[in-house]
Order: structure tokens, then sequence, then C-alpha cells
């Protein structure tokens, strides 16, 4: 049976909350909580209908009951393409918010002037004593009042008749019950104040993930919308970058944007490659070189062929999973929500207690008390301790991917900062992955010029990554390579042909030891060259060996200084997990200070190396780039591969994509993990400090509900503001 599913548009759908009220809505029609996906960022959600016999209006109806309002997105929508959305930057929500706090506000501004003017001043709009107990309010000032606080509950009342409804209390139902108690005492003015100051905290929640959502759809903006799609009769068309097919040429100008990944096919230039790896300095381009969509060409015309369509380039691969990750929450972010869910009930408990127990038990004052419990179910809102959390986290995530490291989901964005080991593959991640020629060793007479000469005359029949690095060796020291006849290779030994009318041959210690041209000598310097990590070529006659060519992969440049600056954020063990020869490994490994070196492992055996560190070490991250890390990269703590060189298989698997290939992006990640953690507990421990500050001065009278609820609100700003404070890392 074929997959049918539908995205709706969610009006109002901003908080934790509002996702959780509409699971509840929703899990009696679809019956299983998988076939629910929410996106928060975007605000939408997904529907898998498969197999069941309800309705999208059954849908849309059942979230119109909690208070919100949902829209079908149709199919083929002019702002998606091959599944990529652009993320909504005008919020319709927003908007209407914006215009109904203004509204609360004047009415309640409106209805305190009115007060104050009819009820003989100031002091008896404000009230006297203590807590603010108003003088009674004149029915024109009420009818301000009631304009106001109607205005600033417009949209909590739905949300909070659903709460009720459910038996599921939550902060909107905190709230009605807040301002419907206030006016019931006659405390119009704080009625009115609580009902506006909720209606701005409301407004900078959907205000700051609206941020969020623009730092997201920043990435949108980097596509060009058109492309100049080269004919075949050699005219440019200009047509949309998304009807660009795979194998089609588009031809950029200097200083557009790339609107498709390809391979340049004619033309060279400097490309600023920043926006989807981080780069900072552009990367020359040329025939054969790979380009992105979104980066930006320098000085020089390029014809690219498409290798990638619209919906599959590494752009829109980003913008996918960035716009996915949000969905996978973070520790953290599940720990608020599990403690709201007892929370907001424990609060209304405690507020009915405090209601109840003084002017029954001790006899005091009704009023007093019905007044401190009122305070006490503003201040116990949860609105900032909520909304402090997935704030914090979706800044983290756009910043991280501004910087070229894709994290995709909550989850990830804090395991870094919990790391104790890393794994590293070898080739592609800690060294370059292109051998290159280390030494030249003639002999017998030979010159190493000669060798490399007729060396490279033997390997300019092959594209086997030894005989290109021969070929670079030779080009980079001016040395032509002789012209060879009679080439034949040898399978999985070596090659030979006729240079100058007489025969020469080159291959592996095990080719040289089948011609039985192997002396002790030579067995012995060609162990000492492979015991160092070196690859060796051997070059020879029918007479002799004419001498041996060394070749070695090599570290990063920036791999030593990576791995010190790790191992300074206290990552206690690092260690190399790689398929190549223990020479080899080993050579790289003590070159570069590594803890611990597994070498000629299988994929299997990667995999169990980093359980073993994990059960160990605790908490370790794998970090590779080709398909048999994959395995590893899905059973490690975290998963990091080295996105650009990296097999589909090895950043699909992955938690996290290092767009850039840099390795000094992993002690940034660590640091940035971190930040967010950091900010993440100074939030929940603001926000649940100021709430225990506000219960003990309900408790002691000292506490209005205005003055409650301008404390909820500026915990509320004041969180968020520190959470977007990560978007500027």
């Amino acid at each position: 049976m074929q997959k049918q599913t539908l995205t709706f548009h969610i009006q109002g759908m901003d908080c934790a909350e509002e996702t959780n009220a509409l699971r509840r809505a929703l899990l009696p029609l679809v019956g299983d909580e998988s076939r629910l996906a929410f996106d928060l960022l975007n605000a939408e959600l997904t529907v898998d209908f498969t197999g069941l016999e309800i309705k999208p209006d059954d849908i849309i109806s059942a979230i119109k009951r909690t208070g919100m309002r949902a829209e079908l997105r149709p199919e083929g929508d002019a702002a998606c393409a091959d599944g990529v959305c652009a993320v909504p930057t005008t919020n319709r929500g927003v908007q209407r918010l914006t215009v109904l706090t203004v509204i609360s506000g004047v009415g309640g501004a409106l209805g305190f002037i009115l007060h104050a003017v009819l009820a003989g001043g100031v002091g008896a709009a404000l009230g006297s004593e203590g807590m603010g107990v108003a003088e009674s309010a004149p029915w024109p000032a009420m009818l301000a009042y009631l304009i106001g606080i109607a205005a600033g509950l417009w949209v909590v009342g739905p949300k909070a008749w659903y709460a009720a409804k459910s038996l599921r209390p939550d902060m909107n139902l905190l709230m009605f019950i807040a301002v419907a108690g206030a006016v019931a005492i006659g405390e119009w003015f704080e009625a009115a104040t609580v009902a506006f100051l909720f209606s701005v905290s409301l407004l900078l929640e959907s205000w700051s993930v609206s941020r969020a959502r623009r730092a997201i759809s920043a990435l949108m903006d980097l596509a060009p919308p058109t492309a100049r799609l080269l004919t075949d009769d050699g005219q440019e068309r200009e047509i949309p970058a998304q009807q660009v097919q795979v194998g089609q040429q588009v031809v950029v100008r200097p200083g557009e944007r790339i609107p498709v990944d390809g391979q340049v096919v004619r033309g060279a230039s400097d490309v600023n490659q920043a926006p989807i790896t981080g780069e900072s300095v552009p990367v020359s381009k040329s025939p054969g070189s790979t380009v992105f969509a979104g980066t930006i060409n320098g000085e020089g015309a390029l014809v690219v062929e498409c290798t990638k369509p619209a919906g599959d380039t590494t752009l829109a691969r980003i913008i996918r999973l960035v716009g996915d990750a949000q969905a996978r929450k973070a520790p953290s972010e599940k720990w608020v929500e599990r403690f709201a869910r007892y929370y907001t009930p424990a609060v209304m408990l405690l507020a009915i207690l405090v209601l109840v127990v003084p002017p029954v038990l001790f006899h005091a004052s009704w009023f007093d008390w019905i007044y401190r419990s009122l305070v006490l179910l503003v201040i116990a809102c949860p609105c900032a301790l909520v909304i402090s959390t997935p704030v914090s986290v979706v800044a983290a995530l756009a910043a991280a991917a501004r910087r070229g490291v894709l994290v995709k989901g909550g989850e990830f964005i804090e395991a870094p900062a919990h790391l104790r080991a890393i794994a590293f593959d070898k080739t592609g991640t800690l060294t370059v992955g292109q051998p290159r020629v280390v030494a030249v060793i003639p002999l017998d007479g030979h010159s190493e010029e000669e060798l490399l000469a007729r060396a490279a005359g033997l390997e300019s029949h092959s594209n086997h990554p030894l005989a290109q690095a021969i070929l670079r060796a030779a080009e980079e020291r001016g040395i032509s390579p002789l012209d060879a006849t009679d080439f034949s290779i040898l399978p999985g030994k070596g090659a030979r042909g006729r240079i100058d009318g007489r025969e020469f041959w080159l291959g592996s210690h095990r080719y040289l030891e089948e011609r039985g041209q192997e002396t002790p000598e030579i067995h012995q310097r060609l162990e000492e060259l492979q015991t160092a990590g070196r690859t060796v070529v051997v070059v020879g006659n029918e007479r002799h060996v004419c001498g041996l060519i060394a070749l070695a992969d090599r570290p990063r440049d920036e791999a030593h200084e990576t791995l010190r600056q790790l191992r300074e954020l206290g990552i206690e063990h690092l260690v190399m997990l790689t398929g190549d020869n223990r020479g080899t490994a080993e050579a790289i490994a003590r070159e570069l200070e590594i803890d611990t070196v597994k070498a000629e492992l299988l994929p299997e055996e990667k995999v169990r190396a980093v359980e073993e560190s994990v059960q160990r070490y605790g908490p370790t991250a794998m970090v590779g780039d080709g398909i048999n890390d994959a395995p590893a990269l899905a059973v490690a703590t975290l998963g990091i591969a080295m996105g650009v060189a990296g097999s589909d298989a090895a950043i699909e698997t992955a938690d996290v994509a290092l767009m850039s290939d840099e390795l000094e992006k992993l002690p940034w990640l660590v640091q940035h993990s971190r930040r967010t953690l950091r900010v993440i507990r100074q939030n929940i421990t603001f926000a649940l400090g100021v709430k225990a500050l506000f219960v003990v001065l309900t408790f002691v009278g000292f506490a209005s509900l205005w003055a409650a609820i301008a404390a909820d609100m500026g915990a509320s700003l004041l969180v968020i503001s520190n959470g977007l404070r990560l978007l500027r890392q």
C-alpha cells in the first residue's frame, strides 16, 4: 500500500505546550502517535493517512477545537520543490496577536484612566493596600477593562476551554482562571494588566520562534531561483533552477550564485563556498572540480554540468535536515516537557489549598487568600520555562549550520558536551586521503630523475592512486615521463612495458619476490620503509632492481592542532580505527600522538571497537567519511561525517556532518555544545528561581497580580534573549 501523507500549516503552534495539546486531540483520530510529525520551526504538522478512513477536514476540525487553526498545504505548493519547502517568514498568527495585544493594552490603559478620573485618583485605581486592592471600578472603566481583557484572552480562551474539557491543565487555563478570578473579586485593573502582559508574553514567544524560522529560511535564499541552461545549439535559456535535469549544463557568470550541484566542464574561477561549507577562503575551481548550489562564483565564467536534481543538492539536504532537526528533541527539552506535565496540575492543587486552608482552618480573610491563590496561579505559569529550551536549541542548530556544521537534531546538539572519547577513521579523516611520494631511492647506479621518468612512463596508462601520485611527483620536479610501449597491467601486482627498447617493470614487494630478484639488502630496506608506514613501489628491469619509490598518505595540516585542542577540552581518549595496514596506521598515529590504534579492521570490527570504547570510556564519537564507516557512525554516541568528501551513506547515517571537511570544527562543536547546555541551564535555573521567589512573596503577602505577570513576562523575555545569543556565536 502506498504511503499517503498530508501536511497542515498550524496557526498558533509556537510552543511545546501547543504540540502536546494537538497530540492529545488527534490521537483518538489516528490511533498511533507515530502517524503525527510536528515541525515547530515551520509551524507544520504532517499526518500519515495510510489505511485510515478519516478525512483532512476531520483533522482540521479537531485542531480547531484546541484553539488553533489549520490549513492544508496544497500538493505542489509553489514554495516547495522536491520536498524542500520555504519556511514561512510572515506569520499571520503573529500579526493577529500583535493587533490583539495593542487592543488589550489600549483597553487596559483607557480603563485605568477612566477608573482614576471617576473614582477619585490614581490611588483609588491602583489600590492603597499592600496587595493592590483597588476601589470599585465605575461602569465606563469596567467596559474599557473588559475590552482589554477580551483582546488579551482572545487567543487564550479556546485553548483554556479545551484544557479544562480534557482535564489537562496548562498555562492557558492558569491565566484564564487568574484573570476570571480577579474580575470576580472586582480587581478589574489587575485582571486587564494580567491579560495584557500575558498577551505580550505570547507575542514575545511567537516572535522568538519566528526569528529562529527566519534564521533557517535564510538558507533558502542561498539558491538562485533561475539558471542559465546551455542548449544543444550553444544558446543560453533562463529557466527555473528546479527544472535543471541531471546531465544538463548551466552557465554561471562572474559574481552569480551557482544554481545546481555539479561538476565544472569549462572555465576556471575561485568560488566562495562559505554559505555551504563555512570555509573562509574561496576555493579554486577548474574542469573536473565539484561545485555546490548556493555558493558564489568569483571572477571567472563557468559551465557546470548538473549532477544532482534540485531536491537532492547539498543545500537542499542541509535545509531539509535542519528543518527536521528541531523535531528531534534535546534531553533538556524532554526534561522540561516532563516537568511541566506534572508541574501545572501540582500548582493548581497548591492554589486550591492556598485558597481554602487559611480561611477554613485559621479564619483568615477569604478575600486576601483568594487574591493570593490567583497570584500563585499567575506566577506559576510555566511559559518562560517551556519556551526557554526549544528557542535555545533552535538558535544553536542555526548557528552551527552557518558555520558549516550540520547537526541533525536537538538531541545531538547536547551530545558533544558529554564526550569522553573520539574514534577517528584514518584515510580522508585524519589524513589527506591522497598518497604522495615521500622518498625516491635509486639503486645500481641509477639516478632519481631516471627512476621517476621510467616509473611515470609506466604509470601514465593507469588511474590508480599510487600511479597518479608518481605522475604528480614527476610533474612537480619537472621530469617528463618516458614513452612506454607494449604496456600491460599485471592485476594485483603491478605493470610492465618497454622503454627505449628495454623491458621495465614496477610493482609491489610481493611481485619482486615472485620475480626472484630480491636481495637481502633490498629486503631489509623494504621492511624498514613498510614499518615506517610507507607504501613502496619497486622499479626494475630484467637484470636488477633500479630503485624504490616510497609513498605515504600524510596527516591533514590541521589534524595535530585539532587533537591537541580536543585534549585541552577534556576529551580523555583518542582512537584511530582503520582498515589500512598496521605499519602505516601506527606511523600516522605516532605523528599525531593518538592514544590507541586499531588497524586492518573490517566494518563490523570497527563497530565492535566503538562499542568497546563506549563501555570503557563513556560517551564516544566516531568521525569518518566512507561507506565502511557508516555502521560505526550508527552505533557511536555521536556519529560525525566529513561532509563534502564523505560518502552519502556516511552523511545520512551520521548525527553531525562537517560540511567543509575541516577537522578544526570538532573543537568548535564541543565548545558550542557546552555553550548551549550552559545557556539552557541558565534559563531553567532563572525561570524556576523567579517562580520560587514569587511563591514566597505570595505567602507573605508582598506580591500582586500585575507584578507576578510582569515578572513572568520579564523572565520569558530574558530567557528568550539569552537563548537567541547563541545565534551570534
